[in-house]
């Protein structure tokens, strides 16, 4: 991914009276309304968001990008009708990298924005997406509220959500996100609620198209993926996106077996602190006869399919 691309601003929507009343509940939220007890929940409700159709991909084709963000996550699926979907925005270090990407991919319409869990390496750049773009809906997990967290990074998207008059809607596990000309986006998990730990709250996404699927983990660990198996949940995939960059904390051996993955795609940074991704994960990737790609490697990485077989590509790593 290009860095420091600089981009035009988009032009504010006028604001309507009662979207200014919102942003002032957003900005209570900065200053400290979870002692009033509000949460994302208080945000307005809105209608479903129509469909956008801007430029489409090959006719039949579904497309998957896979953003080199650094140490963190994003994607894109562009759909064969026009329309797309982001699943997290990466840090506020790329995100004005990612707003051009996606402007160069043709995007200018989001259709759906899926915040896996509220970490700053998933929704760090993601409160300016929805400031530079039009997006149409927001999916969030529900949090406990002893557990939400109080960053500027949450705070920040909160308030960009408030300012654009859009609703979130919960991700709610086997819940059809998207259901269109062949594709289907489905809500795996989370499953439970009071983990202790945000990672598990991750929202987990499965894709179909045709004879191919896609899995997105987002920082999902060993134990959300055992209530998924648990629940008898189909998690076959063509591509699996490991869960936390990698981490040993994923990606167990019994979640693997059941998701049966063609190719793996793992999100993670050059040299980064917390040596992702962890050599027992790559052995077992190894040992399944999985082909891995690696942002940290090779770049922003994107995978094309028709319904009958996916074509994977590495960009490459700029200066490399």
């Amino acid at each position: 991914m290009a860095k420091g691309r600089r981009y035009a601003p988009r032009k504010k929507k006028k604001q309507p009276f009662w979207i200014s009343a919102v942003v002032l509940l957003a900005a209570a939220l900065l200053a400290g309304a979870r002692q009033l007890g509000l949460s994302w929940e208080d945000l307005p409700v809105v209608g479903s968001p129509a469909s956008s159709t801007v430029q489409a991909v090959p006719e039949g084709t579904l497309e998957v990008v896979y953003f080199d963000v650094g140490q963190a996550d994003s994607e894109l699926i562009r759909l064969p009708g026009g329309q797309n979907i982001l699943i997290d925005a990466g840090t506020s270090a790329t995100q004005e990298a990612l707003v051009g990407e996606l402007r160069s991919l043709g995007v200018e319409t989001l259709d759906l924005v899926v915040a896996t869990h509220p970490h700053a390496d998933h929704i760090g750049g993601m409160a300016e997406v929805i400031d530079q773009l039009d997006v149409r809906q927001v999916v969030m997990p529900r949090v406990a509220e002893s557990e939400t967290p109080t960053t500027k990074t949450y705070e920040n998207l909160l308030q960009s959500i408030a300012n654009e008059g859009l609703s979130i809607t919960p991700a709610g596990p086997g819940a059809e996100l998207w259901n269109q000309n062949g594709a289907v986006l489905t809500v795996l998990g989370p499953n439970g609620s009071g983990y202790g730990n945000l990672n598990n709250y991750s929202v987990v996404l499965r894709l179909t198209f045709g004879e191919d699927s896609f899995l997105f983990t987002g920082d999902a660990e060993t134990e959300s993926e055992e209530e998924m198996l648990a629940r008898g949940y189909d998690l076959s995939a063509t591509v699996l996106k490991c869960g936390h960059h990698g981490s040993e904390t994923s990606t167990s051996q019994a979640f693997l077996d059941a998701v049966s993955p063609q190719y793996a795609v793992i999100s993670c940074g050059v040299d980064n602190d917390y040596g992702h991704p962890d050599a027992v994960t790559l052995d077992k990737l190894s040992a399944a006869g999985v082909e891995v790609f690696r942002t940290d490697l090779q770049g922003t990485i994107t995978a094309v399919t028709s319904g009958s077989g996916v074509t994977i590509a590495a960009q490459g790593k700029q200066g490399t």
